[in-house]
């Protein structure tokens, strides 16, 4: 018996590195996995492992970044597997430049991907689902969306990623709120591990060792989501997960601090001193990854 036995996940991006992971991992605990990359024979080619050792996959090449493709998806996950319960949306692309070196084609590229990737399945299957708990039947969805230290911290010369990534650690909490009245949980994961892009950005330190544990091996951070996706986690929702390796933190979001009010408007001329004591007495930021 596995911790998703019976249920149907939907991964995107599941064509290699963490998404592959992630497939052979949900599979492994007993779920139906439908492997969606817009690369069709990566996809086949994941389905095919996920075969072999013995469980049920579907691969798909359909668009996330629509709601007519989000649709098609989700229309053969249900043919394939009668029902989804899991959505992973693991999808992403990057386009890394500095700031002023940015093309609007590399922004756009981005945000498209990232978050209306993150909108489109997120809108057609929480929308079956809303319906489905209306009508009284008993929900226990999950909604995992993948942010990044960029996202949170924010990295030099990511801009238009860390801009993405920290719109879906917002957009995490609002979907918390709104769909848990559903039966749905919505919780986000800023994952380090190995993969065609943490390769081609830093290949020496995500480098599998010679001998010992693999800390950036993309399997331990799949365990974490495959938790997620299951029934153990039915009590967590609107949460940031940093993971990699054997390391796994909550990620502690915005707070407003200190508040020092003078009671009426404030002069330009007077902030200056007032501002300086709110900083030196406010818990400082994690530095920008790369300054």
């Amino acid at each position: 018996m596995g911790i998703c036995d019976g249920r149907t996940v939907i991964i995107t991006g599941a064509g290699g590195g963490l998404g592959r992971a992630y497939a052979l991992a949900f599979a492994a605990e007993g779920a139906n996995v439908v492997i969606n990359d817009i690369r069709a024979e990566a996809a086949q080619a994941v389905a095919a492992e996920v075969t072999a050792a013995g469980g049920r996959s579907l691969a798909n090449s359909g668009d996330i970044t629509t709601l007519e493709g989000a649709q098609g998806i989700v229309t053969a996950a249900l043919a394939a597997f009668g029902e989804v319960h899991v959505l992973v949306n693991n999808a992403g692309v990057l386009r890394d430049r500095m700031f002023l070196s940015l093309s609007e084609d590399d922004w756009d590229t981005v945000m498209r991907v990232h978050l209306k990737g993150h909108f489109c399945l997120a809108s057609v299957l929480g929308k079956r689902w809303r319906d489905a708990s209306k009508a009284g039947k008993p929900l226990d969805a999950r909604i995992i969306n993948t942010s990044s230290g960029a996202g949170l911290q924010g990295s030099v010369a990511q801009s238009n990623y860390s801009a993405a990534k920290g719109g879906i650690a917002a957009l995490t909490l609002v979907q918390a709120v709104e769909l848990k009245r559903y039966g749905i949980t919505v919780n986000s994961l800023a994952p380090a591990a190995r993969t065609a892009m943490t390769e081609g950005a830093m290949p020496d330190m995500v480098k599998k060792p010679a001998a010992g544990f693999d800390v950036w091996d993309p399997m331990n951070v799949a365990s974490v989501v495959v938790w997620l996706g299951s029934p153990l986690s039915a009590h967590v929702t609107g949460q940031c997960f940093e993971a990699k390796g054997g390391e796994l933190s909550v990620a502690e979001g915005w707070h407003t601090g200190r508040i020092t009010d003078k009671g009426a408007r404030w002069q330009p001329a007077e902030l200056t001193a007032v501002v300086d004591k709110l900083l030196a007495e406010g818990r400082p930021a994690q530095k920008v990854y790369g300054s």
